[in-house]
């Protein structure tokens, strides 16, 4: 799903017009972001959890011309899903069993007893 695609449910449920949900959207991930930044986690409960894992410096390797080229260290975002969130999607509610219907009824047979 794109964030266009997001926009347009969210709309669809909420019945407001599309630029404003879409400016709902974009503040909603405007604030994680701005979280993000200043090194706060944001948890929103049983979705999930974001927030910086630091990545150490290390050595790294240019494919081109095989030399070594230093990485420096950096904070990277990471998203950790939630109880809630992981259940649904390992175990989905089960779909409602279709009644079984024959299309032309057929006469029962019968069985000879022994």
């Amino acid at each position: 799903m794109t964030k266009a695609e997001l926009v347009d449910r969210v709309a669809a449920t909420i019945q407001l017009p599309r630029h404003q949900t879409e400016t709902v959207v974009n503040l909603f991930l405007q604030c994680i972001t701005d979280a993000l930044r200043a090194g706060d986690k944001v948890e929103l409960r049983g979705f999930g959890s974001f927030r910086l894992r630091h990545r150490a410096p290390r050595a790294g390797r240019n494919p081109k011309t095989g030399e070594t080229v230093p990485i420096p260290a950096k904070q990277v975002p990471w998203f950790k899903v939630g109880k809630a969130l992981r259940l649904l999607v390992d175990y989905p509610p089960a779909a409602r069993p279709r009644p079984r219907t024959r299309s032309v009824p057929r006469p029962r047979r019968r069985v000879p007893s022994a």
